[in-house]
Parts: C-alpha cells; sequence; structure tokens
C-alpha cells in the first residue's frame, strides 16, 4: 500500500487504532481521526507519521468538513468508517434505551452514510477508491436483550447501505464491510464472568476476537489483493457455534 492515502475514523483506540496501524505498517500515509481521545490521536498520528484530525461525527457539518479537510491533504484512497458510540461504558451506560440507539444512529449509521456518500463522489470522479464499513455478525441473526436490539439495528443499516452503495459506485470504487463478532476491546476487557464465558462459548475457536483479527480483515479488504470483491459482508467472529 505504499503511496496510498487511509482515513480512518475512530483510530483513536481499539479496532480503529490496530487498523491504522496495520495500514501504516502496509506503507499506506494515515490519517487518524479522534473526538474525545483526541490527544491520544495526535499521539498516534505523530508514532505512524501521519496526520490527526478532530471531529465530532454525530454532526453532519462536521462530517462534511472531515471529508474537506482530509483532501486539502491529498486524495484519499481508502477511507474506513470505523467510528462508533460507545453506549456501554462510562456514563452512558445510564442512558435509557432511546437516548443510547438515538446516539448510535447519529454517529454510527447517519455518520457513515453521510461521509461514505461524500468520500464515495469524490473517488468516483477520481476514477478510484475504496471503503470499508463496520457492521456487527449478530446483526443478522439477532440477539435478545437491550444490546441486541440496538446494535442489529443500527449495525443492520449499515450492512444494508454497504450492499447498495456498492452497486451505487460501481465499477470504479470497492464498499464492504467487516462484521466482527466478540472482540476484546475495553467493554471485553472489563466484562463480566457471564459475557466472558459466552463470548469464548460462542466461537468455534473458543476465544475473543483481538483488535488485530479485525485490523489484518480489514487491511486485506482495502488492498489491490482484493480488487475484485465489493458489496461483501465479512464475518471476523471465529465462526459462530
Amino acid at each position: 500500500m505504499a503511496g496510498k492515502s487511509a482515513v480512518v475514523t475512530g483510530s483513536s483506540s481499539g479496532i480503529g487504532r490496530a487498523i491504522a496501524m496495520h495500514l501504516a505498517g502496509a506503507g499506506a500515509k494515515v490519517i487518524v481521526h479522534g473526538f474525545q481521545n483526541y490527544e491520544v490521536a495526535e499521539e498516534l498520528a505523530t508514532a505512524l507519521r501521519g496526520h490527526a484530525l478532530k471531529s465530532d461525527l454525530s454532526l453532519p457539518e462536521e462530517r462534511t468538513e472531515l471529508v474537506e479537510r482530509c483532501w486539502q491533504l491529498g486524495p484519499v484512497d481508502i477511507w474506513i468508517n470505523n467510528a462508533g458510540a460507545d453506549v456501554l461504558t462510562g456514563q452512558p451506560a445510564d442512558w435509557s434505551f432511546e437516548k443510547k440507539l438515538e446516539r448510535l444512529w447519529e454517529v454510527d449509521v447517519l455518520g457513515t452514510l453521510q461521509l461514505s456518500r461524500e468520500v464515495g463522489e469524490r473517488m468516483k470522479q477520481r476514477g478510484s477508491g475504496v471503503i470499508l464499513n463496520m457492521g456487527w455478525d449478530q446483526a443478522e441473526i439477532g440477539m435478545a436483550g437491550e444490546s441486541g436490539e440496538m446494535f442489529a439495528t443500527t449495525k443492520g443499516a449499515i450492512m444494508a447501505f454497504t450492499r447498495s452503495l456498492a452497486k451505487s459506485l460501481a465499477p470504479h470504487v470497492r464498499v464492504n464491510c467487516l462484521a466482527p463478532g466478540w472482540i476484546q476491546t475495553e467493554w471485553g476487557e472489563e466484562a463480566s464472568d457471564y459475557w466472558q464465558q459466552r463470548a469464548t462459548s460462542e466461537s468455534l475457536l473458543q476465544r475473543w476476537g483481538t483488535p488485530e483479527d479485525v485490523a489484518r480483515a480489514a487491511r486485506f479488504l482495502v488492498s489491490p489483493e482484493a480488487s475484485f470483491i465489493t458489496g461483501q459482508i465479512l464475518h471476523v467472529n471465529g465462526g459462530r457455534a
């Protein structure tokens, strides 16, 4: 990926951070995006010899501004919509179901849709580009409970949108989506024994996934090696038991 420019939203920690590091390791020039943990994003960008940009993706005008600022640094070859609202830890964990869903819809769904459409149009005019979105493996089969209902709704929307956008931007721009399973990010590290047991038992490989597992899949899908793959949802979950 030497000479390629890549943007990874929500890349100050977790899966986004791992993806940014893997792309930089493959030779890409990476633009790191952050908001609440922007100082960490700046540190990562410095380490990767890239750029850091701050943007609140819950706001339409800031999404547009982020795209414009990225292109001011040069044409973008790879755009990864990884950013998502955290409603499981900290103060948001005590919010009502309705407030959590609203936040997820603003950041995860509307953020992904607007950014993808604006970025996709620029890539289409240029004649090349790759967009990668982030779904959830259980959105297609369902999961009981409040979290399952919220994430199936929002991530399912992103997955359906990905398939349609791939058709809209073909043949010059590829659009795919990752659907991670149980990935041990910050929430997973602090999860109760029940969730620890459930996460490992629902994987054929009997373990949590790691951000690096997702990052390796992302690196493949945005690379020239995946040049004949578009409109697809790739599950990264160790197989569902």
